[in-house]
C-alpha cells in the first residue's frame, strides 16, 4: 500500500516541487493549503497576495493530478503566533514568527489535520534534511541535518521541532540546489517555476510591520538618547565564573548619553535597527543598542563598530531551552564547543555553551553583532541542528 503524504502547498515553486518529486517516488499525495490570515489591511498586497498563492497552490495540484484542500488556520494562528508576537513586542522584544509558525502550525495543527486524513508523512519544500540513526535495539533517532544548499539552508526555521515532529515529516528538497528545483518545476511546466520567492510570515506574506503593530501597540512619543562608546566597553574574559556578567545586556540608563530625537514607540524598534530612526546631522549613521518599553526610552549607538551592538554571549533560561536531540541535553555543569547562529542566514559561530541550573549559556569566540531578546539561538555540530533556545 502506497505510504500518504500531506504537502503543504504554499503556491511557491518548493512547495511545489517537493509535491511533484514525492508523487514521482510513488507517495500517494495530498496538497493542501494553510490559510493563516485573514486581515489584509496590513500585507503589502503585491508582494505575496494570499488569494494568489492559494490559487497557484490550487492549479499545481490539478498539474500533478493530485487532491487539494485549503484549511483555515487563522484562529489557531492568531493564538498561537500574533498573540504571542504582540506580547513580546510590548516587552520589548523581538519574536521569529517563521520558527514559531513551523513549531506551533505546521508540525502541529497542521499535522495533526493531515493525521486525520490518514496521512503517514507531512511534506514541506524547506531546504532542509531528515537523517537518522539506529541503536543497536532499533530504534530511531532522528536528525534535523541543514539544506544542501547553503545559500537556502532553512534547518534554523526548523529549529524547535521535537523528535515526535521530525519522525513525521519528509523534506523532499533537501537534497537540492535551488537552480535544480527551477529546472524541475519548469521540465514539468509547473506554473509556480519561475515564481519570485515570497517573503514574510509564513503562509502569510509581507506585512508592513509598523501598520502591523499599531493594531493593538499604540504609538508613543518618547526619548532617543545617543550613548558613547566608552559606556558599552566589554570584556574578552570567559572563564566560567564570568558567564553571568558575559551574557547579560548592557545596562543602559537616560543619563547614561544624550538626547538626539524622538520616536513614535519603542515597542517599534529592535537592537540593530538602523531605519526608522530618521536622525540626522551624525558622522556615522545611527542604530539601536538597546530599548525600554516601561520608561519607552530607546538608546542608540553611532557607526556599525559602536561596542554596544556587540556582545560577547547570551542565555537562555532554562525554560526555554530545546534539544532537536534530547540525548545530547547538557547537565548541569557540563559544557560544549560547538557553532551557533542567532539569525537566519547569519554564518555560524564558534561557541561554547555551558549548562548551569538555571539555563544554558553561550559564550561566543568573537563578539556577536545584534544579539536579540525574543529571537532563537541554534547550535550546530557539523551540519546537524542540536538544540536551540529563546534568548534573555
Amino acid at each position: 500500500m502506497k505510504k500518504r503524504v500531506v504537502v503543504g502547498l504554499s503556491g511557491g515553486v518548493d512547495s511545489s516541487v517537493a509535491a511533484y518529486l514525492l508523487k514521482e517516488q510513488g507517495y500517494e499525495v495530498i496538497g493542501m493549503f494553510m490559510k493563516n490570515w485573514h486581515d489584509d489591511t496590513v500585507t503589502i498586497s503585491n508582494e505575496c497576495p494570499w488569494l494568489d498563492d492559494s490559487n497557484d497552490a490550487m492549479i499545481v495540484a490539478q498539474q500533478l493530478g493530485i487532491p487539494f484542500q485549503a484549511i483555515d488556520l487563522s484562529k489557531e494562528y492568531k493564538e498561537r503566533i500574533v498573540d504571542y508576537m504582540f506580547a513580546e513586542y510590548q516587552r520589548g522584544r523581538t519574536p521569529n514568527p517563521d520558527v514559531l509558525c513551523n513549531r506551533e502550525i505546521k508540525f502541529d495543527v497542521f499535522l495533526n489535520a493531515a493525521l486525520k486524513l490518514g496521512a503517514d508523512y507531512v511534506a514541506t519544500g524547506h531546504y532542509c534534511r531528515k537523517g537518522e540513526l539506529s541503536d543497536k535495539d532499533g530504534n530511531l533517532t532522528y536528525q534535523l541535518l541543514a539544506g544542501k544548499d547553503t545559500n537556502k539552508d532553512q534547518s534554523y526555521f526548523l529549529c524547535q521541532l521535537t523528535q515526535a515532529q521530525l519522525a513525521k515529516a519528509l523534506f523532499p528538497i533537501g537534497e537540492m540546489l535551488k537552480p535544480e528545483v527551477r529546472a524541475i518545476a519548469k521540465k514539468a511546466l509547473l506554473t509556480t517555476a519561475d515564481k519570485k520567492d515570497s517573503q514574510g510570515l509564513c503562509f502569510v506574506g509581507k506585512v508592513h510591520l509598523p501598520d502591523f503593530l499599531q493594531q493593538r501597540l499604540e504609538p508613543k512619543k518618547g526619548n532617543v538618547i545617543d550613548v558613547p562608546e566608552q559606556a558599552t566597553i566589554f570584556s574578552n574574559g570567559i572563564a566560567s565564573d564570568d558567564l553571568v556578567r558575559l551574557t547579560q545586556p548592557y545596562t543602559l540608563t537616560p543619563d547614561i548619553g544624550e538626547v538626539v530625537g524622538e520616536h513614535n514607540g519603542a515597542h517599534y524598534y529592535t537592537i540593530g535597527q538602523r531605519r526608522g530612526l530618521n536622525i540626522g546631522g551624525f558622522e556615522k549613521p545611527l542604530f539601536v543598542i538597546g530599548t525600554d518599553t516601561e520608561k519607552n526610552l530607546i538608546y542608540t549607538g553611532m557607526g556599525e563598530e559602536h561596542p554596544g551592538l556587540y556582545r560577547k554571549g547570551l542565555f537562555i533560561p532554562a525554560a526555554d531551552e530545546h534539544w532537536v536531540r534530547q540525548d545530547l541535553r547538557l547537565k548541569d555543569g557540563e559544557w560544549k564547543s560547538y557553532k551557533a547562529r542567532i539569525r537566519y542566514r547569519q554564518p555560524l559561530e564558534n561557541c561554547t555553551l555551558w549548562k548551569k541550573d538555571q539555563g544554558l549559556y553561550i559564550l561566543f569566540e568573537r563578539p556577536q553583532r545584534g544579539v536579540t531578546p525574543g529571537q532563537f539561538a541554534a547550535w550546530y555540530e557539523d551540519h546537524e541542528l542540536i538544540g536551540s533556545g529563546v534568548i534573555n
